[in-house]
């Protein structure tokens, strides 16, 4: 059945405070994961896909740009500056080729889309020597353009490949396809983004086989359901339903990010990320914490980050200074404790595969926390104590000190799937 356009393309859409919020949060993230792809001094070509799921008209009536153009500004942009640094180190030119699929099923968006974008196709093409970019256009529901889309990327060898699934509600992205599309290569990453209000809408509604009906697609436990029975506060509702989402999506990658859109008019949108790697996690969680009170967690701060219990520390953390101190000071007990589930001491790669999907901390809290700790110490590969958490490496070590704080035997919370 056809989707209702929800946004008038034609004559101009107005873009909605949540939806700028988003776009920050992506050009920022997208800013940050070119450079971090690119930063190889040997690295002469970068090829990436890009799968804008429901792209719309490409700007908004306030002439903000869309998703698609953020894409192309932001790869002008880092093409130009990559390269003039590596101009003054005397490494040479990067090229980067860009595969950018746009689908929407809204024919005024394609239409409008293809407008808005023909100017900066004509910037790239006459002005960035080192940027190549192919536009494929698609008209079709995502879930239908599926298909036909994972056959093109696999046809042209595409091994980075980033989705925008900024769809219109909760259900026109089955949980199913998105497990499909994180499994096309070790470098895909998702951002897709889930309607608390049509959640909300379905979850008050006293009809338990609606309920499951609306929800099948995401293949909810007979707990969860059950979970949301009883009065509880807005908070309580909020901690449920965040370790609902992740739970629901826990197996479609190894990473991912059930984070609210803090709006000021009222929670709408959870954009979650899914990556296979940590340091996309990492550098997420960085990109929200320099964009405070933009998006929110329910729960706590350290590690099992959705231990959510309102009684001892249910709280909104909106990534924020006080956030940051919460989290150095939860963490500084939490890590530990982790490390004691595996001896005595666990590598700092290891680490990082085992904490980045139970934390919002930034980067910067978990290197302080390890070295706050009293009862933690790091070492570097060749057993040297390490001094300063600017220089700490993913082949360094944790290790227990000899008499920790902390009481040993206790058992074993943290689970990293």
């Amino acid at each position: 059945m056809a989707q209702k356009a929800l946004y008038d393309w034609s004559n101009g859409a107005k873009l909605d405070e949540h939806s700028r919020r988003k776009l920050k949060v992506l050009r920022e993230y997208f800013a940050k994961y070119l450079r971090v792809r690119c930063s190889l001094p040997q690295q002469e070509k970068f090829r990436l896909a890009i799968v804008d799921g429901f792209a719309g008209g490409g700007r908004y009536n306030s002439g903000d740009a869309g998703s698609p153009l953020i894409f192309l500004e932001e790869l002008m942009l880092a093409s130009r500056q990559l390269n003039a640094q590596r101009f003054e180190n005397g490494h040479k030119p990067l090229k980067i080729e860009c595969l950018l699929i746009l689908n929407d099923a809204d024919p005024n968006a394609i239409d409008a889309l293809k407008a808005n974008i023909a100017p900066l196709l004509a910037e790239i093409n006459e002005m960035q020597e080192q940027l190549s970019v192919r536009v494929e256009y698609r008209q079709k529901q995502f879930e239908d353009a599926v298909f036909e889309v994972e056959t093109f990327l696999s046809g042209n060898s595409f091994r980075n490949v980033l989705f925008n699934l900024d769809q219109y509600g909760h259900s026109l992205v089955n949980r199913t396809t998105i497990m499909r599309l994180m499994n096309l290569s070790n470098s895909v990453e998702v951002f897709y983004t889930f309607s608390i209000s049509a959640l909300i809408a379905f979850l008050n509604k006293q009809d338990p086989v609606g309920l499951r009906a609306q929800l099948s697609y995401l293949q909810l436990a007979e707990s969860d359901l059950r979970a949301f029975e009883g009065p509880m506060s807005n908070s309580d509702w909020m901690g449920k339903a965040e370790q609902i989402v992740f739970n629901a999506f826990r197996d479609c990658a190894p990473f991912h990010s059930p984070f609210s859109i803090n709006n000021p008019a009222g929670w709408r949108y959870w954009l979650v990320h899914f990556s296979r790697q940590y340091r996309a996690r990492e550098v997420y969680n960085n990109v929200l914490h320099d964009n405070a009170t933009m998006q929110a967690h329910f729960g706590r701060s350290g590690l099992n980050m959705l231990s959510y219990d309102p009684a001892q520390d249910g709280a909104l953390y909106l990534f924020d200074d006080d956030g940051r101190s919460s989290a150095i000071d939860q963490l500084t007990e939490d890590i530990p404790r982790l490390v004691s589930a595996s001896g005595d001491a666990i590598s700092v790669g290891e680490f990082y595969e085992a904490i980045y999907n139970l934390t919002p901390a930034h980067a910067d809290d978990v290197k302080a926390a390890m070295f706050n700790s009293p009862d933690l110490e790091v070492l570097t590969g060749r057993g040297h104590l390490r001094r300063s958490f600017n220089r700490v490496a993913v082949t360094d070590h944790l290790r227990l000190k000899a008499q920790p704080t902390f009481f040993p035997l206790f058992k074993p919370t943290f689970k990293t799937r």
